[in-house]
């Protein structure tokens, strides 16, 4: 089964072609708080360079991002943290 890491992972590299994408998963951070399951994998923090993101402005590049995970945004991931940058 491949987590939720991986999935993001996977999705963002696919879709962006980064040169740097790093995927952490902070759920361990959150536990007890609204959105936490018991299993993890529901808070992200993401960090990428693409030149997908080279004209794009920062709410540009968040959404781009939000477009491809939506259907994780919409059930699985509670929150996301975006550090998107052009290269």
């Amino acid at each position: 089964m491949v987590s939720m890491s991986e999935k993001i992972h996977q999705k963002l590299q696919q879709a962006f072609t980064p040169t740097h994408l790093e995927v952490i998963d902070q759920s361990h951070l959150h536990k007890g708080h609204a959105g936490a399951r018991p299993g993890g994998e529901s808070h992200f923090a993401v960090t990428i360079k693409a030149s997908a993101f080279n004209d794009l402005g920062l709410l540009a590049r968040h959404r781009a991002i939000n477009e491809i995970l939506a259907e994780e945004l919409k059930g699985a991931i509670h929150a996301l943290n975006i550090k998107a940058d052009g290269v």
